[in-house]
């Protein structure tokens, strides 16, 4: 590698011309820390999720072959998620709730005690897409109610996300925050801007895309069937 300097920039000359780059002599290298908070809090979610997949598969008296045919979520993968081998997305905690036929937040919070809940922002973990451009944050204690349940969603930029169906009779109120949703619902599209909000049954293939240019916030509100 050769350098070659000047007043206003810096140029690192790669063997390979490929790898060529200039970048301003007063910036400095990039190095992206990682999230330590972030990383602490994706451990005991998965410590946490794994716990409560154990019991309760075993509590309906199923076996990971069991819940296999009715998530959809294969024998190894549920296998890898009980012993902590790996942290699950949020797609796969919904397909594995809609197979023990529980609400999402008895995978991933903690049995409720006492008559007050209090969820601090830096104590909700965030659940994640596979390509990261989605999440979903809760914004209420889990087993403040069997019946429903309210997130924080986050879509980047010209980016899409895929929802599996929830249980059947299952209800969804999302409300647009800022940013753009474009709602696909079964064959129907429907456009929101801040302020807008919309309803419609959960428990068949919906899409959320963001449009536009810069990230998009929404409230997601879920009933579950009494």
């Amino acid at each position: 590698m050769r350098i070659r300097s000047s007043k206003r920039r810096i140029t690192l000359c790669y063997s390979d011309a490929t790898l060529a780059k200039t970048v301003p002599l007063t910036a400095k290298p990039s190095r992206k820390k990682p999230d330590v908070g972030d990383e602490v809090g994706a451990a005991q979610l998965g410590r946490r999720v794994a716990e409560n997949l154990r019991h309760r598969r075993k509590a309906r008296g199923m076996s990971l072959d069991d819940l296999a045919k009715a998530s959809g979520v294969s024998r190894a993968a549920l296998s890898q998620i009980e012993t902590c081998k790996t942290n699950p997305t949020v797609g796969l905690l919904w397909k594995i709730a809609v197979g023990l036929g529980i609400p999402i937040a008895e995978l991933i919070g903690l049995p409720r005690s006492g008559s007050i809940s209090v969820l601090r922002r830096g104590d909700s973990q965030v659940l994640r897409s596979t390509d990261g451009r989605f999440e979903s944050r809760p914004l209420a204690p889990a087993g403040v109610s069997p019946l429903v349940e309210l997130y924080e969603l986050r879509l980047h930029a010209r980016s899409v996300h895929k929802s599996e169906p929830h249980a059947p009779g299952t209800y969804e109120i999302v409300v647009a925050l800022s940013g753009l949703l474009r709602m696909h619902v079964g064959e129907e599209v429907h456009e929101l801007g801040p302020g807008d909000s919309i309803s419609f049954t959960a428990d068949r293939p919906h899409v959320y895309e963001n449009p536009g240019s810069s990230e998009a916030r929404y409230h997601d509100v879920i009933i579950y069937e009494r």
